[in-house]
């Protein structure tokens, strides 16, 4: 079912959108906490060790994927909400071309060279092979992960944020009934873990490809909508490829943190493993608000409405740093109980250390807010320039960080590797979130003057 967010009050709009998106979110952690969680309990320590050594390498691969498909969705919300139907099946037909080819090639860079990658950041011996065997078939499944968010953003991308958040929640299920399955009942191991993931995330994609097929006709595909001109593909890229290098460049900031952290020993890893899906979490408020800001940029952009989008924004704004207040409060007071959920019993030393990453990142969930709130918004209007430095700015704090602070003040200065990336970011993003909104309101008002005027005369 299609929603246009061009009409209605717009905080309303927003909190509609985000609560099913939130939700959603929080169940497609729910993937990567599952396996984390059974893998910890079931496998032991140097398992979670393993599993969550690669978190940075998969951020690196299918971060890029993601934000590749969040970027062709933008295109599309747009063009609906300028009501021009036939450039949304267009904008699919090419958001689709260009999936198939971004994943073929992320599929043939990343599996000869995973166990290479591992190598290079240093992973402990004691855990190299299990996150090889876990790594090495998540990538083999890159194009399930693709498909699904493909189709998610594009059905998302017509207002609709249910419809995906109740095929996450089967997807959910299922992933963990495989989790026992295979990894308590067949014995695989982590790459039952693996393995589940992949096969829930398939089944979730299809699910999409069905409820499209059943209920979306506005997206039903003829033959001429797949004949894609190159204006179509460029323009598409000029706004996918920019959120896929983006989060890329982010994910080389995780790696290079992970390459540190790895020389801290497997429990400074398997602490801030335990810890990181805790904040992935706490997290989803200000990112699902951030995400709906951008279906909600694009198609009032489309529909040329500026005034409501800076309305939208600033109480978007309000809403999401209220949430993040609340989670910032749950992770400083209950951070040591939370990461005992990942462990066994006596592991106190990665309990405690896991309390000191949820402090330090959650005193400072407001500035995420913001950030999220800011770069969405960008992305929406198709602005893609800024955020891409953004995003440099988090590698460079990032790394910054993860060299300097983890060398003087060890595992914390580890910690603080977020909150600086945060920062770094948010400010350049706000600047131009204000400029780009004074840019296109001082267009509008000259558009509509120099409209008075013809019609005057």
């Amino acid at each position: 079912m299609t929603k246009k967010m061009t009409e209605g009050r717009p905080w309303k709009l927003i909190v509609m959108f985000t609560i099913p998106l939130l939700i959603g979110n929080i169940f497609q952690q729910l993937y990567s906490m599952v396996d984390t969680l059974i893998v910890g309990r079931t496998l032991g320590v140097h398992a979670l060790a393993a599993v969550g050594c690669t978190g940075s390498i998969s951020f690196l691969i299918l971060g890029f994927a993601m934000g590749v498909s969040a970027g062709l969705a933008i295109i599309t919300a747009q063009r609906f909400g300028a009501k021009d139907e036939a450039g949304v099946r267009k904008s699919v037909a090419a958001g689709a071309w260009i999936s198939l080819a971004v994943t073929v090639v992320l599929t043939v860079v990343s599996v000869p060279l995973a166990r290479n990658i591992l190598e290079l950041m240093r992973t402990p011996a004691e855990i190299i092979d299990s996150a090889y065997e876990y790594i090495v078939i998540i990538f083999w499944g890159i194009i399930a992960s693709m498909l699904f968010n493909f189709l998610s953003n594009i059905i998302r991308a017509l207002g609709d944020s249910k419809t995906p958040l109740f095929f996450l929640i089967i997807a959910c299920i299922l992933n963990i009934v495989l989790d026992f399955a295979l990894i308590m009942g067949a014995k695989m191991g982590v790459a039952g873990a693996a393995w589940a993931t992949i096969i829930a995330q398939m089944a979730s994609a299809l699910m999409c490809l069905w409820y499209i097929k059943k209920k979306l006709p506005i997206l039903h595909l003829k033959k001429d909508d797949w004949k894609v001109s190159g204006w179509d593909i460029g323009q598409h890229f000029k706004v996918a490829m920019p959120m896929g290098f983006q989060m890329s460049i982010i994910a080389i900031g995780a790696v290079v943190l992970q390459f540190v952290l790895n020389g801290l020993g497997s429990i400074a890893v398997a602490a801030f493993s335990a810890a990181q899906r805790i904040d992935q979490i706490a997290a989803q408020p200000m990112n699902s608000f951030g995400t709906t800001m951008a279906t909600y940029a694009a198609q009032n952009y489309g529909a040329g409405k500026i005034d409501r989008i800076k309305q939208g924004v600033f109480q978007c704004s309000l809403i999401s740093v209220g949430f993040s207040i609340v989670m910032a409060l749950v992770n400083i007071f209950a951070g040591y109980q939370l990461a005992g959920l990942f462990v066994g019993s006596g592991e106190t030393g990665v309990q405690s250390m896991a309390q000191t990453y949820l402090q330090i990142n959650g005193v400072m969930y407001f500035v995420l807010a913001l950030l999220f709130i800011y770069r969405f918004t960008l992305q929406g209007l198709g602005k893609g320039f800024m955020p891409t430095v953004a995003g440099i700015m988090e590698l460079v704090m990032r790394t910054f960080a993860a060299i300097f602070l983890t060398a003087s003040i060890g595992f914390a200065g580890a910690c603080w590797a977020s909150p600086l990336a945060w920062i770094g970011a948010c400010i350049p993003l706000a600047a131009a979130y204000f400029m780009t909104m004074r840019k296109l309101t001082q267009q509008r008002a000259e558009a509509s003057m120099k409209y008075e005027e013809q019609t005057a005369s």
